[in-house]
Formats: structure tokens, C-alpha cells, sequence
């Protein structure tokens, strides 16, 4: 199968590196010194103690690789709308595209019935330049689990976990869908479908939404965050008023909120994926994780004033941060 991965960072990386190890043709799309160091040494993979080296077809022209049988859209929210175009450039006539975004997605009211079928999202489709662009009979959504790394150019370390949820935006199982959970299962993932893949996306989102902002706030970890007793009580509130808007949305929260908040505290002394954005003074994912999550309030009716408040923060954080966009604190030993 030939499988292009648009944004080779580390979940794309990940994702690169094991689906080229399985067989299958594998193109990426990065840029700068990554794509530098992919094209001269192979796209590296770090897991366990051991190296993985990939020799994957890369570029930054997406125009020149031509149509592919998967494209994984695997860049961060809000890098999706300006690519959109040259996501086109990949897609022939029976081509799947797969979003592996974090938070809300842009086509979330698509195919998904009821009084809100078809709305956009104006946090993650700012001008509707996706929905307008990328044909979504093509997409197969998908939430990705395992966490990784970028730790140098070339270089992805896989941190932990191995599971990728695939589904159709209608909820059918499709041979389409069954055929790409073969494919990552191949490449070494524990992959399944559902036919209910917005609930699943909430109860990751549950965690995304209030654990990254307030790391992104604090500089601190999940296990820093869940073991002080007033950040643990903030996240809790916030994740209730997250799971009053989803449920209006049909969504079904299969686990209580408290084994939720235990299952980031497992994770221990790990930097969110907005924190580590932050030090690197890349731009954050809050309008997916956060921003998405307040509009859906308004749009159900639903107060979020704890999420209200900690979008307002993380939203001028965003703003104000330093040169480069990093936010220099000392912490103390």
C-alpha cells in the first residue's frame, strides 16, 4: 500500500517508521532540517533501548510524490488549513484520508446527524478553508494513542503505548476502515474500529482538554498536576463541564471521571504535548483541545465558566509569549 504521511514529526514519525518496517511504501512530508536529516540518514526510531532506522521517500513537495492509496494527515490542528491544497496533490481516485489531529476535528458534524449536521467549527476550521478544500466522503478519523517524542532532526523516540482507534464518520465498518486497521495492526499497533468514534474521541479529549492548558500555565507534569490537590480539583471541574457538553452531543463517557484523572497520573512525570509546544515556542493546539470544547458549549448552551477561565489564560499566554514564543521560568530544584 502507498502511504503518504503528511507531517513527520513524532507521532508521524512514529507512525512512518513502523508502517515502512511492515512493507509498505511509505512517503513523508517534512520539512527543514528533519527533512534534511531524513533524506541523508533515514528516519530514526527510538524505542526501548533499541534504534529503527527507515529509509522512507521524503520531501517537501507534495505536488511531486502523486496520488497515494492513504494520506495521514499527522501535522498538529492547526497546521492542517494551511496545507490543505497540497494535500489534494496526493489524492487519486480511491484515496483515504486519515486525520490523526488531537482535540475536536474539523469535520466533526459531519455525517453525524441531528440538529447540528454539517456545522463548522470556526475554532478549528477558522473561514471553513478545510471543509471547502478536502473532500470528506474520503475521511477515516482516527485517535492516536501512543506518545512520542521528536528529539532530534531525524530522530523520534517512542515514549509509551501502542493503540490507534479508527472509524468512519457515520459509524459504518467499511472494508475501507477494516482494511487500514490490517495495515497498522501489520506495522505493529493494536488497532480497532468503532462505530462510535466521537465518544472515544471525548474521553481522550476529557484529559487534552484540561491537562494540557494547565501544564502549558504551570510548566508542570501530569503527575505534578494530579498530585496537588488544588490543580487535580481544577482539572475534575473542568472535565465535568467538558462531559455535560459532549453527552448534549450524544457522546458517552464509558469510564468515571476520577479513573480518568488515575490514568494520567500513571503516566507520571510527563510533559503534555502543549508543554512541550510552549518550550519549543511552536504555537499550541489550544483552539482543537480547548477552544473547540468552549464553542461546542455555546452552541449546546452549556456554562464552562472553569474552562471559560483557563481558555482565557492559556489564550493570552499564547499571545504574549517571549522571542521565539518560549516562556522562560526557573524551577527550582
Amino acid at each position: 500500500m502507498r502511504i503518504c504521511v503528511f507531517g513527520a514529526g513524532a507521532i508521524g514519525g512514529l507512525l512512518a517508521v513502523k508502517l515502512a518496517a511492515s512493507g509498505e511504501e511509505v512517503t513523508v512530508i517534512a520539512r527543514g532540517a528533519h527533512l534534511a536529516a531524513i533524506r541523508e540518514r533515514g528516519l530514526t526510531l527510538v524505542e526501548e533501548g533499541r534504534e529503527e532506522v527507515a529509509r522512507v521517500r521524503a520531501t517537501d513537495r507534495a505536488a511531486e510524490s502523486g496520488p497515494h492509496d492513504v494520506v495521514v494527515l499527522a501535522m498538529k490542528a492547526h497546521q492542517v488549513a494551511p496545507v490543505v491544497r497540497d494535500v489534494n496533490a496526493l489524492v487519486g481516485p480511491g484515496t483515504v484520508i486519515v486525520t490523526a489531529q488531537n482535540g475536536i476535528p474539523w469535520w466533526y458534524f459531519a455525517k453525524h446527524g441531528g440538529e447540528h449536521e454539517g456545522k463548522r467549527l470556526e475554532s478549528v476550521d477558522p473561514g471553513g478553508v478545510i471543509a471547502a478544500t478536502l473532500d470528506v466522503a474520503r475521511v477515516v478519523g482516527s485517535i492516536i494513542y501512543p506518545a512520542a517524542e521528536l528529539e532530534a532532526p531525524g530522530v523520534i523516540r517512542h515514549v509509551e503505548g501502542n493503540r490507534v482507534t479508527l472509524g468512519e464518520l457515520d459509524g459504518a465498518e467499511t472494508e475501507r476502515v477494516r482494511a487500514l486497521a490490517e495495515v497498522l495492526r501489520r506495522a505493529g499497533f493494536k488497532a480497532r474500529v468503532t462505530p462510535d468514534l466521537r465518544s472515544e474521541l471525548w474521553v481522550k479529549l476529557w484529559g487534552n482538554c484540561t491537562f494540557n492548558p494547565i501544564s502549558a500555565l504551570t510548566q508542570a507534569t501530569l503527575a505534578e498536576i494530579t498530585g496537588f490537590p488544588r490543580t487535580r480539583e481544577l482539572a475534575a471541574a473542568m472535565m465535568r463541564e467538558a462531559q455535560a457538553v459532549g453527552e448534549k452531543l450524544g457522546a458517552r463517557f464509558g469510564i468515571p471521571l476520577e479513573k480518568r484523572i488515575a490514568g494520567a497520573a500513571s503516566v507520571g512525570a510527563h510533559k503534555t504535548s502543549m508543554l512541550q509546544d510552549v518550550e519549543a515556542g511552536r504555537p499550541t493546539e489550544l483552539e482543537a483541545l480547548l477552544g473547540a470544547v468552549v464553542e461546542l458549549g455555546r452552541i449546546t448552551g452549556t456554562p464552562t465558566p472553569n474552562l471559560d477561565a483557563v481558555y482565557a489564560l492559556a489564550g493570552l499566554l499564547e499571545r504574549t509569549r517571549g522571542p521565539g514564543g518560549r516562556v522562560a521560568l526557573e524551577r527550582r530544584p
